[in-house]
């Protein structure tokens, strides 16, 4: 405990073998060879030197994630790789194995992989991202890719409509109707007038602590760029999120439907209400 300690490790060997001892910890630890980092809770390094052989952490991507939160989550992961350089990787994936199809000079948003990583601790950044991508590469299967032809678009425009279908949708089973709705405002050539484009566009809301402003006022809808799609027709940029598999299949396989609207329930169920018309839409508004 007190080396650990000299090494900046845990704040107080003391308290540290205190805790051992009532835990029981003191009598189930294995000698062997760890590797610790300042940036590991003591907490986490008592149940480490449990195992000897534990070299490896679980590290979970969720759905709907830009990269900006997977990055927040490397300093207390206990993997080696810093959020500067993972973030500089991800903005310019020089070196790496990247989808066919993929835009050169884009950034990988949208396309790491949601799920839980089994990853080993001193993983360098270039295969920590590697492995990110090759994930998404083994789930997007050729049905997929046909399905994203079948409806005409790239793989970069099929994965920027799953990130914003994605954070539309609560309810998996609503995703394809979802996909059917800017599918249908897309091809009438009408703004898709997505929240989650302006959230991604406004950045961090310091006052909220979250990357997704909620909810969006008046002058938030008027926040000027090119992924705000209530001022921009067409697709944003590049993705605005890291999708899921259910919100591609529903990219590449939409429901046919004859809906331009949808707006959230008043139930609190998640599930949507959809719309033909605006008046339609304006009917839904909860009271």
């Amino acid at each position: 405990a007190f080396r650990l300690e000299e090494n900046d490790l845990i704040p107080d060997a003391a308290v540290f073998r205190l805790y051992m001892i009532y835990t029981g910890m003191d009598q189930t630890m294995r000698a062997g060879d760890y590797s610790l980092n300042p940036g590991m809770t003591a907490l986490e390094i008592a149940n480490l030197i449990q195992n000897p052989t534990s070299q490896e952490v679980t590290f979970v991507i969720l759905p709907g994630w830009r990269v900006e939160e997977i990055a927040n989550l490397l300093p207390t992961s206990g993997l080696s790789v810093t959020p500067n350089e993972f973030l500089a990787l991800v903005e310019s994936p020089a070196g790496l194995s990247l989808p066919d199809g993929f835009e050169s000079g884009s950034s990988l948003e949208g396309f790491l992989a949601p799920g839980e990583y089994l990853l080993r601790r001193d993983i360098s950044v270039e295969n920590l991202v590697q492995t990110f991508v090759d994930r998404f590469v083994n789930e997007l299967t050729p049905d997929v890719r046909a399905g994203f032809e079948r409806q005409g678009l790239t793989l970069q425009q099929a994965v920027t409509l799953a990130s914003i279908v994605e954070k539309e949708g609560v309810v998996d089973d609503e995703r394809s109707m979802i996909a059917s709705v800017f599918y249908n405002r897309l091809q009438d050539g009408m703004k898709l007038d997505s929240d989650p484009t302006v959230q991604y566009a406004l950045g961090y809301n310091l006052s909220q602590q979250t990357w997704w402003t909620n909810p969006l006022s008046a002058s938030d809808l008027q926040f000027t760029s090119s992924f705000n799609t209530y001022l921009n027709t067409g697709l944003p940029p590049h993705p605005i999120c890291n999708p899921s598999l259910t919100a591609l299949q529903a990219v590449a396989y939409p429901a046919q439907s004859p809906y331009y609207y949808f707006r959230a329930k008043c139930d609190g169920s998640g599930t949507h209400a959809f719309s033909r018309t605006f008046e339609e839409h304006v009917q839904n508004a909860c009271p």
